[in-house]
């Protein structure tokens, strides 16, 4: 039996006299043992508090409670948890009780962009679908702080009905991604429901879901649940590891269940101050995800969420790593690095400019080592104008398969439509544009 098998069996006796280590396997002994209190904690870890920081605590859970697996608690090393990532993740610090001038309570707008309770509709062709609050654990960092942590409920089927009706009332929605709190901790009858009506509405091309399990609670990830999550491709998953040390056995088995059965899998890391603002942190991440099937896809800046203001970089942290992984690593497993909009823009990608300059036939360009090169343009290219009609147009393509007009800066570049200029509806000189 390893350190951390045995570390583990010895914590599950803490927590429970009579319990074996395939007891602590048990998701719903995970969940049935979660921690809450300072005092747990501190039985548990051996580590103790003065009274005037556990009064600062117990201030931060009245606030934004605490809720541990015992699995993630393993994890963490008592010797140094000042500087313990996964502590940091998962404990209360009393600087969540700052709350700056730039925070926001809904900070990318969720509320405001939700036509029917549980769904966000911000992108033309894709919803979000809040279909449970209920989270394995409570990530001190989490962007919806205003909603998980304080309640724990399972909307019922009449809400979940009402998801599922606006989506079939939009023929324009083919990728619905479901989050939370975390689907997966749904029970498998019901989320398995879900995921049937979802599949039964016939523009629905592509289904996600959010998780956070295979990071704080990998034991969750039951042949059941794989089986359940099996019948409905096509079906992605995205998780949520943003250190290495969180790639335990435990967590590769989780993911390698799921890749097996066919599931493609990706990863969402949040940059975290004293966390994983680290080239090297980020770059032995994303090798980790590779070598277990997963796929780095974005690297979020940390959102202007109350309570969050501890955990945020500057933006120039979040390029400085990129930077440090383009080249220097392979390119499937550089994630973009984005900027959720606060106010409901939208993610941003932020990358590195490798476009220095570009005149009528050439572009400059430079490579990650800083060489500085050129491309010549083709005199031969002619492009085909768009204007619309798909019947006349010499490419080959359906015209059951032309999507929606054009919206934003893509809609100014669109050969089919007039617009010449996106004016803001207040702005100065509104009354100056005539478009």
């Amino acid at each position: 039996m390893g350190y951390l098998a045995l570390k583990q069996l010895e914590m599950a006796k803490k927590l429970d006299s009579s319990v074996a280590l395939l007891q602590w396997k048990d998701w719903k002994w995970q969940m049935g043992h979660a921690i809450r209190d300072i005092r747990t904690f501190e039985r548990l870890t051996g580590v103790e508090f003065s009274d005037e920081e556990r009064e600062e605590l117990e201030k931060t859970i009245q606030r934004f409670p605490m809720s541990i697996t015992p699995y993630y608690l393993s994890l963490i090393n008592p010797g140094d948890v000042r500087n313990d990532p996964v502590f940091k993740q998962c404990f209360p610090s009393p600087a969540e009780l700052i709350i700056e001038k730039c925070d926001m309570e809904d900070p990318l707008a969720e509320d405001r962009d939700s036509p029917v309770e549980g769904i966000t509709h911000r992108y033309p062709d894709r919803v979000l679908f809040l279909v449970s609050n209920v989270c394995a654990m409570y990530c001190r960092h989490c962007t919806r702080k205003r909603k998980v942590g304080n309640v724990d409920y399972i909307p019922d089927r009449e809400r979940i009905e009402k998801g599922l009706r606006y989506i079939r009332n939009n023929p324009r929605i083919r990728d619905v991604l479901l989050s939370g709190g975390d689907p997966l901790m749904l029970p498998d009858e019901y989320l398995d429901w879900i995921l049937t009506e979802l599949r039964n509405i016939p523009h629905v091309e592509v289904i996600r879901i959010g998780t956070r399990v295979p990071v704080v609670l990998p034991y969750r990830i039951t042949d059941d649940l794989v089986a359940v999550l099996k019948k409905h491709h096509p079906l992605w998953i995205n998780t949520h590891f943003n250190h290495p040390k969180e790639m335990t056995p435990a967590s590769r088995e989780a993911l390698c269940k799921l890749a097996d059965a066919g599931i493609p899998l990706g990863n969402q890391s949040v940059l975290l101050a004293g966390i994983n603002d680290c080239p090297e942190i980020m770059k032995n991440l994303v090798h980790r995800l590779v070598q277990n099937r997963v796929r780095p896809y974005y690297l979020f800046q940390c959102d202007l969420a109350e309570g969050l203001a501890h955990f945020r970089t500057s933006v120039s942290k979040g390029i400085e790593i990129i930077e440090n992984l383009i080249g220097h690593t392979t390119g499937f497993a550089v994630p973009t690095f984005v900027v959720d909009a606060p106010g409901g823009g939208g993610k941003i990608p932020l990358m590195p400019n490798y476009l220095i300059s570009l005149a009528t036939n050439k572009v400059v360009l430079r490579n990650y080592e800083g060489v500085i090169t050129t491309y010549t343009e083709p005199d031969m290219y002619r492009s085909v104008k768009c204007e619309g009609d798909c019947d006349k147009c010499p490419l080959d393509y359906s015209t059951e398969d032309v999507g929606d007009k054009e919206v934003g800066i893509a809609r100014l570049l669109s050969d089919r439509d007039s617009t010449i200029a996106l004016v803001p509806k207040n702005g100065r000189y509104t009354n100056r544009y005539h478009v």
